[in-house]
């Protein structure tokens, strides 16, 4: 829900900060995690990164619970009128019983009328069980049926898999190598934080930079000019990892690779949010739910076949294989960049929204 929230309170203009910030920290976290979890598996029991997690979670819930506002505009104009319709019945209740306005007939003719404010999505807001049916299908018929919301769903969801697929190939291939011990393993992942924060910085600053060379970055295919580039560094990552993974070589460069994959898919990552945001406004949550169901999927299911590829393929040859496919898949912003317009056209849903 965190991309649809931040499309709810910012401009298409304004959006790409607070959306880098929100990837960063989504990234970040993930390579922080193991470095946290090695260093309290290794000096207290595996049951204390349940117990943490739970007590940050639960401390956030109240943080969100208290000092959280509403972002939805319907929502927000719901409230609105309903205060409105408060003012007017306290005026009522004075003795101001209704507002003097002229007739469409006869401009100068005023007449006494009361006031009351209706929001029209109130009207057809639909029952509980409705509203939870359209959250869960519309999500999979945006995927079916939006090629912009498939294919960046494909592209995302294989990145997200490479990423998840680390946790296990980092220690498999630093424990058989270079003999390292769970800790160790973990702090191997400080690469993957050192590269989320390059990449950030740049993230932020690379807008700006191509706004004062002339360069429209705010339109939705403009959101795709840097990660043309940027996401080249996935694959790059993985054949480095792959083919300095030797016990040989020393430890510092295979992480180094780990740091410079990661790059690549945050740029994956935030043109994703930033493009469905975009492209789908109002539906951007739904957009941005089918490829995160998408990329979870994928993402849950790589981890449970890393030893089998690494042990039966040799690492540097799994490795290459998907370096290949992510390679395969940096097509997409290309072809997105180039007619975006023409496909989002065809696609019925965001030519309304366009509109």
């Amino acid at each position: 829900m965190v991309g649809g929230v931040i499309s709810d309170i910012y401009h298409a203009h304004e959006r790409n900060t607070p959306m880098a910030l929100f990837s960063a920290a989504a990234l970040f976290g993930t390579g922080l995690a193991p470095l946290i979890a090695g260093v309290i598996v290794s000096h207290t029991t595996w049951r204390w990164l349940f117990y943490s997690h739970a007590i940050v979670s639960a401390a956030f819930v109240v943080v969100i619970y208290f000092f959280f506002k509403e972002t939805r505009g319907s929502v927000l104009l719901s409230r609105k009128a309903a205060k409105l319709n408060k003012y007017y019945e306290q005026l009522e209740e004075a003795g101001h019983h209704g507002v003097m306005l002229s007739s469409e007939e006869s401009p100068d003719e005023k007449s006494i009328r009361r006031i009351r404010w209706k929001v029209k999505s109130d009207e057809q807001r639909a029952s509980l069980v409705s509203m939870i049916q359209i959250s869960v299908s519309r999500p999979f018929h945006m995927l079916f049926t939006e090629p912009v919301v498939f294919f960046f769903s494909l592209w995302v969801s294989f990145s997200w898999a490479v990423l998840y697929l680390q946790f296990g190939s980092v220690p498999l291939i630093f424990r058989t190598n270079h003999n390292f011990t769970v800790e160790q393993c973990g702090a191997v992942f400080t690469s993957m934080c050192v590269g989320v924060i390059l990449i950030s910085i740049i993230s932020i600053y690379q807008e700006r930079i191509a706004a004062r060379f002339g360069f429209k970055t705010t339109a939705a295919e403009g959101r795709l000019y840097f990660v043309c580039i940027e996401s080249v560094l996935l694959p790059i990552g993985m054949f480095w990892f792959g083919w300095t993974s030797f016990p040989s070589v020393p430890w510092i460069v295979p992480a180094m690779a780990v740091g410079c994959s990661t790059m690549g898919i945050f740029s994956i990552y935030l043109a994703t949010f930033n493009y469905l945001a975009d492209t789908y406004h109002r539906y951007a949550s739904s957009a941005i739910a089918a490829q995160s169901c998408c990329r979870n999927l994928l993402g849950g299911v790589f981890p449970l076949v890393t030893n089998a590829m690494f042990n039966n393929l040799g690492f540097p040859e799994a490795s290459s294989l998907l370096g290949g496919i992510g390679a395969g898949l940096t097509l997409v912003p290309w072809v997105l960049a180039l007619y975006g317009p023409q496909i989002r056209a065809k696609s019925k849903l965001a030519s309304e929204l366009a509109h």
